[in-house]
């Protein structure tokens, strides 16, 4: 066989050519730094050491506290949602920083920004839609800012916006970024180490011969409400465990238990009922990935009567001074200071001035907002919830349940205890806005699977026949 070449080339043996020369750009050296530049260097370098050395000598803790900025720095230039993420665990410290914010909130507000900043756009409509119901419960509060002009009443309209707008966002954010998982098991960790500081904390009790509620105190600072409200949200996560969480079903029911022995132990009433609630709308509504037993409606059937007999015997003790009794006290006393600021309420945490010789805050979410915000804060807030379970109970089921019934919970707690409260608000949100995210995460990766697959469909050529 011959080989024909055109006239004036050369027919020259082929040579393979490595792989890693093929159409290799010629490598380009980055400038050396001229000696001026190598002395700012240097000088920045020690000016950072002798910063360190400073704050070292002053309080160790200062420089563990610089060592995490830089940290979260770092990773936020890695991953722009890194500090929502690593955030989750620390939303249940509830100790205070400076003696007035606590940690959870201040986690909050430092996640909020590169929430803010980096979330995935455009947002989600069923996210624009509770985001416009919060936002009509804070105007209708406004009336109170304006109406009582004092500090705490301002500051406490945007924590309010904080612990629920601002909580959804986070949630949101880390959702949609593809990190759902992540977060929740996070979150789930922290629980798990507060049910364990609960436990060992009740078998000293139990040793020393106290059968009473427990308190955790430092490193912790707990109370047994918040305890067990915290613990109930995580209890429901692992009940409820969504299909898009890929989480081991045993290692779920396993946790399950745990979770409720941290609950028991709280002796948190308003926690069991807000739980046992939740675990019922879980198991009634059909689930197209998943099917529940029944089974467990009798254990919360059980649980409704053993509580619903501890109050009934709280009343009947004739004990004025049992949290059955001081309640009813309480809401008398919200009820008055309601009769003198009837439409736009005292204004908001009223129980840190001076105007009355009362200093609580009302035990109930309604009764709170009543003495608060007045009629017309009464009414947002109502709205705001209506129109927040309204939109979650409409989403995809396998998303939309989890939000569903964590909001709910939250609004159940609120009936038997103090609703405005730092971490016991905004888990839920944040919880529900991972949700949110994790179905708009979803929506995204199919969207763009099948845009791959029609591109590779339409650059295929037809063969016909």
């Amino acid at each position: 066989m011959s080989t024909e070449t055109e006239p004036g080339t050369v027919n020259e043996p082929r040579t393979a050519t490595a792989p890693s020369t093929v159409s290799a750009a010629p490598r380009t050296r980055l400038p050396q730094p001229t000696l001026p530049q190598r002395i700012a260097l240097a000088a920045g370098v020690a000016a950072i050491g002798v910063v360190l050395v400073l704050t070292t000598s002053l309080n160790p803790w200062y420089t563990l506290g610089i060592g995490a900025l830089l940290l979260v720095i770092a990773l936020t230039l890695r991953e722009p949602i890194a500090l929502p993420v690593l955030a989750m665990p620390a939303l249940l410290l509830v100790n205070r920083v400076g003696g007035t914010l606590s940690v959870s909130d201040f986690v909050l507000f430092a996640a909020f920004w590169p929430a803010l900043l980096f979330a995935r756009r455009p947002l989600g409509r069923t996210l624009r839609n509770l985001l416009w119901a919060n936002a009509f419960y804070q105007v209708t509060v406004l009336f109170t800012v304006i109406a009582n002009p004092y500090l705490a009443n301002a500051v406490e309209w945007v924590h309010s916006w904080l612990l629920v707008g601002g909580a959804l966002l986070v949630g949101w954010a880390i959702g949609a970024a593809g990190w759902a998982r992540l977060a929740v098991v996070l979150y789930l960790s922290g629980s798990a180490v507060v049910t364990v500081a609960a436990l060992t904390q009740f078998g000293m009790n139990l040793a020393a011969g106290n059968t009473g509620a427990v308190y955790l105190n430092e490193p912790f600072l707990m109370h047994k409400n918040f305890i067990g409200c915290v613990l109930a949200f995580a209890a429901v996560v692992v009940y409820a465990r969504p299909r898009w969480l890929r989480l081991n079903n045993l290692l779920c029911l396993s946790l399950f238990g745990f979770f409720l022995a941290g609950i028991l132990v709280s002796q948190s009433r308003q926690a069991l009922i807000g739980l046992a609630v939740a675990v019922t709308v879980i198991a009634l509504r059909p689930d197209p990935s998943r099917r529940r037993s029944k089974v467990v409606l009798l254990a919360v059937a059980v649980a409704a009567v053993v509580v619903g007999f501890l109050v009934q015997d709280q009343l009947e003790s004739g004990d004025q001074y049992n949290s059955a009794y001081q309640r009813l006290v309480w809401f008398g006393q919200s009820l008055r200071i309601w009769e003198q600021y009837p439409v736009f309420g005292a204004g908001l945490r009223w129980w840190y001035t001076d105007r009355f010789d009362q200093q609580f805050q009302p035990p109930n979410a309604e009764f709170e907002m009543l003495s608060s915000g007045g009629l017309v804060g009464l009414v947002g807030f109502l709205v705001m919830f209506a129109a927040m379970l309204v939109i979650l109970w409409r989403m995809d089921r396998r998303f939309g349940t989890l939000a569903f019934v964590l909001v709910l919970m939250r609004f159940v707690q609120g009936q038997f205890d103090l609703f405005w409260v730092a971490a016991q608000v905004s888990i839920p949100f944040v919880l529900a806005g991972i949700c949110l995210g994790a179905q708009e995460h979803v929506r995204r990766r199919r969207l763009d699977e099948d845009d791959h697959d029609h591109r590779g469909f339409a650059l295929t050529p037809r063969s016909d026949p």
